[in-house]
């Protein structure tokens, strides 16, 4: 055991099954317990956490330590110090979900992340439309096909020096786009199903694969089911990026944008500086959080 913490590890955990925490470090990569003091202070080790751990070398065991300050935590699916999104949505086959995908985005808002959007299958469908969509809120979008390896190496740049989670609906292509960026088919992929168009889950945990010494990639299962209970409908508002050169300008200080008079992000939507989808998944959005209320 190191007698101060100066003689512990550090690290990144990269995966965790059935109370094993695993740690890339430095000195290699370690099958670990989190010390027990976690529980009792109620703290749960998280993928992606930076951690201090104490190791035996030869048997590449260890005990988590201690968990560094983290930057953000996603509670559902639960990965910490993410800090970049890569929203994943087919261009056909399953039909783009957009309310979904602007949950996501709004949930990487929250956090702090920075969000990009990949559009997959293009070899399929044109996506012209959708990207438009995305473009004109002030999000990078990427057209991409990963049957045709087309603008993977686009992708490939936006993601060094990141730690990036890929989120999406099933069947939208994420494993197969994560399988092309490392060049290995690690990343299990599912057929999508003609009869319902969905795909089945493939991604059963969350792991933090390495690229390189600063950049980290995630597929992650449960954005089906994305947590929105730091949401509330007073602030979603100020997650949708391109309403916020409006703020402040509407007629009353507690608009909320939805039906009132003199409303600066109303009369953008008017004008067509707001796209009509991204203004309906926020009145969406606000229903759903005050029907969960």
């Amino acid at each position: 055991m190191p007698e101060s913490k100066e003689d512990y590890i550090s690290g990144i955990i990269v995966k965790g099954i059935s109370g094993f925490w695993y740690v890339d470090s430095e000195k290699g990569y370690f099958e670990c317990r989190a010390r027990g003091s976690f529980r009792n202070d109620n703290i749960k080790p998280l993928v992606g956490d930076k951690v201090l751990i104490s190791t035996d070398i030869e048997s590449g065991k260890g005990t988590v330590e201690k968990i560094l300050p983290r930057k953000n935590v996603l509670l559902r699916p639960p990965v910490a110090n993410v800090t970049q999104m890569a929203v994943v949505l087919a261009a056909a086959n399953p039909k783009p979900n957009l309310y979904l995908t602007d949950k996501v985005l709004a949930s990487a808002k929250l956090a702090d992340a920075n969000a990009l959007i990949c559009v997959n299958k293009t070899d399929i469908e044109n996506a012209d439309e959708i990207c438009a969509i995305y473009k004109n809120a002030g999000y990078t979008v990427i057209s991409m096909s990963a049957k045709n390896d087309e603008n993977i190496d686009i992708l490939r740049e936006y993601l060094k020096k990141n730690v990036t989670v890929f989120a999406g609906n099933s069947g939208v292509g994420k494993s197969s786009i994560l399988n092309r960026i490392t060049g290995l088919d690690q990343f299990e992929t599912g057929e999508v199903s003609k009869r319902v168009e969905r795909g089945r889950h493939t991604t059963r945990h969350s792991e933090l694969v390495k690229i390189d010494e600063l950049t980290y990639i995630i597929d992650t299962p449960g954005f089906g089911n994305l947590d929105m209970s730091l949401l509330n409908p007073e602030n979603c508002a100020s997650l949708f990026i391109e309403f916020e050169q409006y703020m402040g300008k509407c007629r009353f200080l507690d608009c909320n944008h939805t039906v009132e008079p003199g409303c600066a992000v109303l009369k953008a939507l008017e004008n067509g500086e707001i796209e009509p989808s991204r203004h309906n998944s926020y009145l969406k959005l606000i229903e759903e959080l005050k029907n969960k209320r």
